[in-house]
């Protein structure tokens, strides 16, 4: 990570960052393993840099556009009242399941896997989704909401098998090149990835504020909500479609490259026993079991699940709390006010994840960051201080409630999550590392997956 923190803030190496602490035995013990040295270390580069960060918006941006078309999956199941009200936990429970089953079976197929192909099979997969998905808001619209339920769950099963390939291939596939940076323009690009859509959602509704039902005799000429409804789903779908293709055409030389080194290792070193790319990659690939790995990662694994299971009680807080001004003007309204508290919220992760490049870091003490993860969960009473369901604040300032609790809540998420996902690959040997970052990204998901069935406790708030 020297360089690029020597590109951007200057000052010289500190190769000590990463060496044991202090050599005491408690200390060594306590850490669970020992950071190794780079070998054969590849030179950072910030065009491969900006390419995982543009692969990281597109991990996250077809689940986001999910959870932007909400309203409009609302409308088209307002015919049925037991399928309007469980829709988001439908999609939800789908989600997580074919998710953590994907990455719980490609984190064990390790020799044979080839992680640009499952990085450009997921974005293909998305494609067809969102093109099915931008058709299906002008296609067959009288269809029964039983029917478009079937349909919706059925796409969102294979995007999350697509998310479950991406996220595997990437995070393993990033942690190859032995650079900590671009595991950290994956956090980084996914915490745009959080970001734009919210703003999004907050401009269309200042925009496009919803209106009041009027007489019939006032409503001719005027939209009707359900067409507002379809052409925003359209363009949340179109634009999924639009970033899955560019990072299909941005990924092709930094593959390319890939291979050309990949290519230059066959050539210096096994030409007299290699015929392929395909083999020389599996030649270096070290075979590690889920076990081994978690003995040497068990703080920064378990770490990123408690980051993660914990972040997932934030939705559910954020989507109840109003503003204590909402007469003050159309963004204080509950429409506007929410969607800005997500805002917030991603602003300070996405600040948190940019932060890792600052020359403060933790990473060399697995066992501290943890702590910090479990410390975390004591700023989730902060959400109570706040105007939950409009029932009144302890705290009665909005400032509090998106600066401190959002921004910070958020901050701490990104900065925590893109730390411990940037040090697995230095507590590992060099023929891990793929494997490492399918690893870490299989604990990610399983914090969220917990986070989410956690969550359902606070609901009711």
């Amino acid at each position: 990570m020297d360089r690029a923190r020597q590109a951007v803030f200057g000052g010289g190496s500190s190769q000590e960052e990463y060496e044991p602490l202090t050599g005491e035995e408690d200390g060594a013990a306590l850490e669970g393993s020992a950071v190794l040295e780079n070998q054969d270390e590849i030179p950072f580069s910030w065009i491969e840099y900006c390419i995982f960060g543009f692969l990281g918006v597109a991990m996250l941006w077809a689940w986001n556009m999910f959870l932007a078309a909400a309203p409009y999956f609302a409308s088209r199941f307002s015919s049925n009242a037991w399928i309007q009200t469980n829709f988001q936990s439908g999609i939800l429970t789908v989600s997580t399941i074919t998710n953590l089953s994907v990455l719980i079976i490609l984190s064990n197929v390790q020799y044979s896997a080839s992680y640009p192909y499952r990085i450009n099979l997921a974005l293909i997969i998305n494609i067809v989704i969102f093109v099915l998905l931008t058709a299906s808001t002008a296609l067959f619209l009288d269809a029964s909401p039983t029917a478009y339920f079937a349909f919706l769950l059925t796409m969102v099963a294979f995007s999350s098998w697509a998310t479950g390939l991406i996220q595997n291939g990437a995070f393993a596939f990033a942690a190859s090149y032995g650079r900590p940076e671009y595991m950290q323009a994956l956090m980084a690009g996914q915490g745009v990835a959080g970001v734009l859509p919210a703003v999004a959602q907050v401009s269309t509704v200042l925009l496009f504020p919803p209106r009041e039902p009027s007489s019939p005799s006032n409503s001719h000429g005027d939209d009707k909500p359900s067409q507002r409804g379809e052409s925003s789903a359209f363009l949340y779908f179109l634009a999924a479609v639009t970033i899955s293709i560019t990072a299909l055409i941005a990924l092709n030389p930094l593959f390319r490259r890939h291979n050309r080194r990949i290519e230059n290792k066959l050539v210096h070193h096994m030409a007299e026993s290699m015929n392929s790319i395909e083999e020389a990659e599996r030649a270096a690939r070290k075979v590690t079991s889920l076990w081994v790995l978690f003995r040497k990662l068990r703080w920064l694994a378990i770490g990123v699940a408690v980051t993660f299971a914990v972040t997932m009680f934030f939705p559910v807080f954020t989507a109840k709390i109003h503003s204590v001004r909402e007469d003050a003007g159309a963004i204080f309204r509950p429409t506007a006010f929410i969607p800005l508290g997500f805002v917030f919220w991603n602003l300070g992760d996405l600040g948190g994840r940019i932060a890792t490049m600052l020359p403060f870091s933790l990473q060399h003490r697995p066992f501290v960051l943890f702590l910090l993860a479990v410390v975390r969960a004591a700023l989730l009473p902060l959400y109570l201080l706040c105007n939950v369901n409009g029932r009144g604040a302890v705290v009665s300032s909005d400032f509090f409630y998106l600066f401190v609790v959002q921004v910070v809540f958020g901050f701490t998420n990104g900065w925590l999550g893109s730390s411990f996902m940037m040090a697995s690959g230095q507590w590992v040997d060099e023929g891990e590392r793929e494997a490492t970052g399918g690893f870490m990204g299989l604990f990610l998901v399983i914090g969220l997956t917990t986070g989410s069935l956690l969550s359902f406790t606070v609901s009711g708030i």
